[in-house]
């Protein structure tokens, strides 16, 4: 865990999380531009967080959970259509247990319509461990929800993964 307190450590925290956060935001908006803005936006009410209060004890859970929450004001403001052209362009990286694979566009279309299908709860937690790559106990920390629970909503998800591939 990385306590955040000081200039310096919250731009070390930008430059080591900025991008996954982006990669997050994306994946879940399919809007580069609305994803961009996002991340703008974490990283402004991280560091009005942290100068008013004056620290963060874990930085990684806490911009993934301010994202989220932005994320959600995003789909509340309006429904937004997923752009599988616009990620074609962008292309997309998963990432797994610290290895990142490359997906070709045939591939990521069905991954995401896949996920789609999915309730929110798997959705949620299987892009935070597979697109994110973020362990149980991390995804537990920016769902407030005990890492017990976490780990059954993902094999419960990657049971319904399966089940759609049958299909």
């Amino acid at each position: 865990m990385e306590t955040v307190n000081t200039n310096e450590s919250f731009i070390k925290a930008y430059d080591e999380y900025s991008d996954a956060i982006f990669r997050h935001c994306f994946f879940k908006l399919s809007n580069r531009e609305q994803a961009k803005d996002v991340v703008q936006d974490v990283f402004m009410k991280t560091w009005d967080y942290i100068s008013r209060k004056g620290e963060v004890q874990n930085i990684k859970a806490f911009l993934y959970h301010v994202a989220n929450n932005l994320i959600i004001d995003q789909y509340r403001k309006r429904k937004f259509d997923s752009s599988i052209e616009e990620m074609k362009e962008v292309g997309i990286d998963i990432v797994s247990n610290g290895h990142k694979d490359s997906f070709n566009f045939s591939e990521i279309r069905n991954i995401l319509e896949i996920i789609e299908k999915l309730e929110p709860i798997y959705k949620d937690v299987l892009i935070f461990r597979y697109v994110d790559d973020l362990s149980p106990k991390e995804i537990a920390e920016i769902l407030d929800e005990s890492e017990n629970v976490i780990s059954v909503r993902l094999n419960r998800g990657i049971k319904k993964v399966r089940e759609f591939f049958k299909e």
